[in-house]
């Protein structure tokens, strides 16, 4: 609104028309703007330490608002009523500094209200800390039971923070940060409560005190994590420090070489020798594992020596091309950039091809969860010698899996996979010790049933790592096959109800087999149109263009709602996707206006068309929301619901696919 009146164009003469619309826009800000205080004010009421800042804060803005109400006050300006033209306009250099003012305080009050929300997680999080002390110290099941109630209750208001801020992060590497570290204190909340009941148990038993305290351990270094990506800090100053994998390195040391035809100066050879002595050192993660295959080895090797040959050649041309620009010289250093960028494309996909195949295998391999089951019975039977032959066959499966996470990590892509991929590893690397700790205290306690659901918990952790990974390869492959791209993709999972919901109220419901199959044909038809919305975007020239941007966005929402159809992806549960739903209509409604700000540029037949195609959208995105609203209980009655959100998303996807071929021939026009 703001930059609709700065822009304004300057005219000697506006009719009353004009100025009657440049009068709604300041009206328009002006209440927006005391909306927007008003929340801010309660805020201030509610957190008395900043409640001074806050409130100056406020006066200013409301201040700034009221007036650019009164500059663009058509009733105010003095003209005669004959003349249909206005010659007297609003004063705009008084519009740009209530701008400023008001801008600046806006800025003000979102950064106070910041500082409220991370203080409110700050102090979530304590309540956790000092409750989970609490709990490491109860010696009686009474005692343990009445803290851990409280302890629930807790960890759903801190999940609840923690969401909203997931959902507001921007930064998608610190986004991806943030879900792996909720996914660890949501898993871990169950296994506390059984590794303390199991220790409560049989308090002498060493195998159950650590499997307990690895519990505690995670938790703790979870909650410091969320803490850090909350206030943008590290512990004792310190900087993270990723390891740069293979495909950030050569997509940088492309980049750089690409360069050279644009300038022959800019950098030197070392620092281009440098860069791919680091990305040939990064390979030998793939040429030194043993689980890499003896072909994949060799053509590593084969192709990083070429590397090195080609640098050579390109260096020399290049240093040639530094002292004199001839047309030959020129066009030898072209062929050697593009015979250096081709060999790095092979040894990329010689990797990637490495990785994944390897990761494939063994999620082939170790589906079944041979040495689970053996554990779990062997456990129960009380045979601790076979019990230590299974747990060895585990700490083997682990570094296997391990290896595949570190491998995969390289040619992941995209920050966020890479993240998931170092999240993988970790989580094998803490669940395989664990396993090995919960099935040692069943195999000496064999008729506890306490300590075999507390196995039950540890494995069940361990399956849906493995589960997990099956996703991910396919993510993997996808960015590598160019199908989702740098996509902004929707992590978002929901807000649901107020921060003092109770445990019971947030059931997870997720569809069962018989459901999906219902629902197959559907998702289908969804993913068909996704991948229709996704070529159709990649038509237009201006890839940051805000119609393309939306529908990227509701192609990407779309896509994951597909997914769970699949009873796969980021949604899990029947709330997942409801909520994803709503995101989605948001994006429609947020997609209509564009639509509406194009209709404007455009002078043929075609606006009416625009406008009709807009109307429907937002028609089509408000039914979308009231669906994804409404409320439901029962089995039945939430399978409808899906089934029906689906539906009215295909049927949105179906009409985006009609309108970007016609907005981007508008444009074009």
């Amino acid at each position: 609104q703001i930059t609709t009146l700065i822009n304004h164009k300057d005219k000697p003469k506006r009719s009353d028309k004009t100025l009657q619309a440049i009068q709604r826009v300041g009206q328009a800000v002006n209440l927006a703007v005391g909306r927007f205080v008003t929340v801010g004010e309660a805020i201030a009421n509610e957190n008395h330490e900043l409640k001074e800042e806050m409130s100056v804060a406020c006066i200013e803005a409301r201040r700034a608002g009221e007036t650019i109400a009164q500059l663009t006050d058509v009733a105010s300006l003095d003209h005669p009523e004959s003349d249909s033209h206005i010659t007297i306009f609003t004063d705009k250099t008084g519009v740009v500094k209530a701008a400023r003012l008001l801008l600046s305080s806006v800025t003000k009050v979102l950064v106070l209200a910041d500082r409220i929300v991370i203080k409110q997680i700050i102090t979530s999080r304590n309540k956790v800390l000092a409750t989970m002390e609490q709990l490491e110290k109860v010696s009686s099941f009474q005692e343990f039971v009445q803290i851990f109630s409280q302890f629930g209750n807790e960890m759903v208001e801190f999940a609840h923070l923690t969401g909203d801020r997931q959902n507001d992060l921007k930064d998608e590497k610190k986004k991806a940060r943030m879900a792996a570290s909720r996914a660890v204190l949501e898993k871990c909340t169950m296994m506390l409560l059984t590794a303390s009941k199991t220790c409560l148990r049989h308090p002498d038993c060493e195998s159950a005190r650590i499997n307990k305290d690895g519990v505690f351990h995670r938790m703790r270094l979870a909650l410091e994590q969320v803490i850090e990506i909350v206030t943008d800090s590290r512990p004792n100053g310190e900087n993270e420090m990723a390891p740069i994998s293979i495909y950030s390195g050569i997509k940088e040391f492309k980049n750089k070489v690409e360069g050279l035809r644009e300038n022959l100066y800019f950098l030197s050879k070392e620092n281009l020798s440098t860069m791919l002595e680091v990305i040939l050192e990064h390979t030998e993660d793939f040429t030194d594992s043993a689980y890499t295959s003896h072909e994949h080895r060799e053509h590593i090797l084969e192709l990083s020596k070429q590397a090195k040959m080609e640098l050579e050649q390109l260096v020399s041309v290049w240093m040639q091309a530094q002292n004199q620009k001839t047309k030959d010289l020129m066009e030898d250093l072209e062929v050697a950039i593009l015979k250096t960028c081709q060999c790095m494309n092979e040894l990329k996909r010689e990797v990637h091809s490495a990785a994944t195949s390897l990761a494939a295998d063994l999620l082939k391999y170790h589906t079944d969860h041979m040495v689970l089951k053996a554990l779990k019975i062997t456990g129960v039977e009380g045979n601790l010698e076979a019990v230590a032959e299974y747990t060895c066959k585990l700490s083997e499966q682990k570094e296997q899996l391990v290896e595949m996470c570190r491998l995969l990590r390289h040619v992941s892509g995209t920050e966020p996979l890479e993240i998931t991929c170092i999240h993988a590893e970790d989580t094998f690397q803490v669940t395989g010790p664990q396993i090995i700790s919960a099935a040692e205290t069943l195999a000496l306690h064999p008729s506890s049933k306490i300590a075999k659901e507390n196995l039950e918990v540890f494995c069940e952790a361990w399956e849906s790592q493995l589960s997990d990974m099956s996703l991910l390869l396919r993510e993997i492959n996808d960015v590598f096959e160019g199908r989702r791209g740098e996509k902004r993709v929707y992590l978002s999972l929901p807000r649901p109800g107020k921060h003092n919901a109770n445990l019971k109220a947030l059931k997870p419901v997720k569809l069962d087999t018989e459901e999906q199959a219902k629902i197959a044909k559907l998702g289908l038809e969804l993913h068909l149109l996704t991948s229709d919305v996704d070529s159709e975007t990649e038509k237009w020239e201006d890839q940051e263009n805000e119609i393309v941007q939306h529908g990227q966005g509701m192609s990407s929402m779309a896509y994951s709602m597909y997914l769970f159809t699949r009873g796969e992806g980021l949604l899990k549960t029947t709330q997942d996707l409801f909520h994803q739903a709503e995101i989605f209509a948001t994006e429609g409604t947020k997609l209509a206006s564009a639509l509406h700000a194009l209709s404007d540029q455009v002078h043929d037949d075609n606006k009416p068309l625009l406008l009709l195609e807009a109307e429907k959208l937002i028609s089509m995105c408000k039914q979308l929301q009231i669906t994804a609203k409404a409320s439901t209980q029962g089995k039945s009655a939430t399978f409808t619901k899906v089934d029906a959100c689906i539906l009215k998303t295909r049927n949105v996807m179906t009409l985006l696919c009609q309108l970007l071929p016609l907005c981007c021939k508008l444009l074009r026009k």
